[in-house]
Order: C-alpha cells, then structure tokens, then sequence
C-alpha cells in the first residue's frame, strides 16, 4: 500500500519537483493538497488530478489520515505547518532552509523527536551514496579529529536573487517568487537560499556545530546578499571558512567545493570535477572514482527518499531535524553578524 502524503504550498518547486516525484514513484501517492490561495489550489489540483483540496491546514490533517506532509511554503513559513503536522503524526519533508531563526529551527526539531517521527530537509547532496561513503570516512576516524573546513558554494541564480524571473523557469506551471527569494525582510538572499545546501553537507559529514560566526556579505539590488564571506568557530574549538556566490554563470551550475582537514588526513569534495578524496598523513589514501552525471544535483532524490520513509522503509535520512536545525542556526548568526558587523554567538 503506497504512503498518503499532503503537500502544503503548491507553487513552483511543489510542483515542479516535488509532485511530479511523488506521482512518479511507487511508494507515495499525493492524496491532498493545501494552499491560502484557492485560485492555485484549483489549477494545481486539475494539473495533477489531486481532488482534496484545503486552504486550512488543520482541515487536511483531520481528514485525510496523512502519513506524510511535505511543506513547500515561503521560507518565512515553514516552521507552523511543519510543527502541526508533526504534532498530528506525520513525518515532514520541509524545504530548505528549514527555518529562518534558530528558535524555529529547533521548534521543529524537537517537535519531531516528541512526536517519534522524522523531518526530512530536501539538501540533496546530503542523500547521494558517495556523500554516505565520506560521512563513513570521518565517522571511522580515517582523517582523525576535525580541526578545520573549508565550504565553498556558487550558484546560477544572479537573476532570482535580483529579483528577476528566473531564466530556467519560464516554462513552468509557476514561477519562483521574489517575494520569497529577493526580499530581505523575508529572509531572501544567498544564505538561507542556497548556502543550506552546502552547509547541510559539511555538518552532515563532518559532526561539527557551529558556535560563532563572522560574515561580510555584498547585497544585490534587491537587498539581499549575493555574496557571503564568513568565518566560524565550532563547539570543538574547529575553524571553518564559509563563501558563497549567487553569480556563477548559467552555462556552467551549481558547484560545491568542500575540504574538511583533520589531525590525521583530509577529505575533498567538489561535484565540478566530480571527485571525493581521502588523503592521509601515512600515504594510506582513497580516491573515490566519480561520474560526472553523480555529482549533478538531483532534486528528486531526497523526494523519493522521503516517500520511501513514509511508506515505512528503511532509508538513511542524512538531512533529518537536527541537521536541520543546526544548518539554520548557523545561517541565524551568518545574518545576525553580517547586519552588525560584529561576531555572533550561535543561538539555539
């Protein structure tokens, strides 16, 4: 029997993605979707045939026996939904950044460990088998203890963070709002955007947590950050370097770049050049042989994950509440410290 699952939020990546996803696989099927705006859940449920349609939350959850929800709300959003829905028995996949404050981060964490279920954050490097094989890596000791790392993030969003259409989408059912992407007042810009992702990766693989952080950034012209520069120190006393860049050009993508420097070794990850590497100190090392087409980002990937979750299998979640929270911590002090210029301590 496939997983019941609700979607909160139906515009662009709901159904661009997530959706299509779900209705692809044979874990979960879509059962109900939920919305403020009555006119989209009309032409969203016509789209993918989906007859239950709520704008009240509390409504769906009552009365459609929910497995799962996914929450694809603006960023400033999720923390309600994603807390409800919990409270009220479902697993939850709920969008990067989780939150947008550490507070709410935490809220949804800690719902779900009071409620037995799991959150899922889509980060989707995160869910890849070779990210599985560099957390294995650090776990087992092979680069020692972590000291230091260095996380790098460029994307092909100058447009979305401008506050323009984004070129890619313009063929779309919907197309990403700048009131979501470009607004600095409602958490808009590069961090919370994108930097999730590659912040998801590196305290996934590495067990660090943040305690404190600096960041200059430089807004574009809608007011949000394009480009983040920080530096933070974890709760074991380790250095990180923190950038990320919203201008790559659109011919080239996504890159990530992450290195993560410990007492007996190194790990170097980078889906550019598609490569995962383990050099040790002794000479003992691994070079992980890569395709170009696995390191590629793959959006579905934690989707289907997550229907496999509800649908009651066993799945490695490598991006649950914790991570989560964590992610969304550091990225609450990224902001606080680049709006006064000064260190900022890392709030739970």
């Amino acid at each position: 029997m496939k997983a019941r699952l609700g979607v909160v939020g139906t515009g662009w990546w709901a159904t661009f993605n997530h959706i299509p996803t779900v209705q692809g696989g044979d874990d979960a099927e879509i059962v109900a979707i939920c919305d403020l705006d009555a006119d989209r859940l009309k032409t969203v449920g016509e789209q993918f045939s989906i007859a239950a349609r709520y704008t009240d939350l509390s409504q769906m959850l009552a009365g459609e026996n929910l497995d799962g929800v996914m929450v694809s709300t603006p960023h400033v959003a999720h923390v309600g939904p994603a807390v409800q829905a919990l409270e009220a028995g479902c697993h939850v996949l709920v969008e990067k950044p989780m939150a947008t404050s550490a507070a709410d981060g935490w809220a949804i964490a800690n719902a779900a460990k009071r409620a037995n279920r799991q959150v899922l954050v889509p980060t989707g490097m995160n869910f890849t088998g070779f990210t599985q094989d560099a957390v294995e890596m650090v776990r087992e000791g092979r680069i020692g203890t972590v000291r230091h790392a260095v996380c790098q993030m460029g994307s092909a969003l100058d447009d979305l963070f401008s506050g323009e259409p984004m070129m890619e989408t313009k063929d779309h059912l919907f197309r990403p709002p700048a009131a979501t992407w470009a607004d600095p007042k409602r958490a808009g810009g590069y961090g919370w955007g994108q930097m999730s992702h590659s912040l998801g990766w590196l305290l996934h693989v590495s067990g660090l947590r943040f305690q404190s952080v600096y960041c200059m950034d430089t807004k574009s012209k809608s007011g949000v950050d394009f480009y983040d520069a920080a530096v933070a120190r974890a709760t074991n006393g380790a250095t990180v370097s923190l950038s990320g860049s919203a201008t790559v050009p659109k011919h080239i993508g996504m890159h990530m770049d992450i290195r993560i420097y410990g007492t007996e070794g190194m790990l170097v990850f980078d889906n550019e050049r598609a490569r995962l590497s383990l050099f040790r100190m002794d000479g003992k090392d691994e070079v992980l042989h890569l395709e170009q087409s696995e390191v590629e980002y793959d959006g579905e990937l934690p989707v289907r994950v997550f229907a496999a979750l509800c649908a009651g299998k066993d799945v490695i979640n490598a991006a649950d509440g914790d991570n989560g929270a964590r992610v969304t911590e550091a990225l609450d002090a990224l902001y606080r410290s680049a709006a006064t210029g000064q260190l900022a301590i890392v709030e739970e």
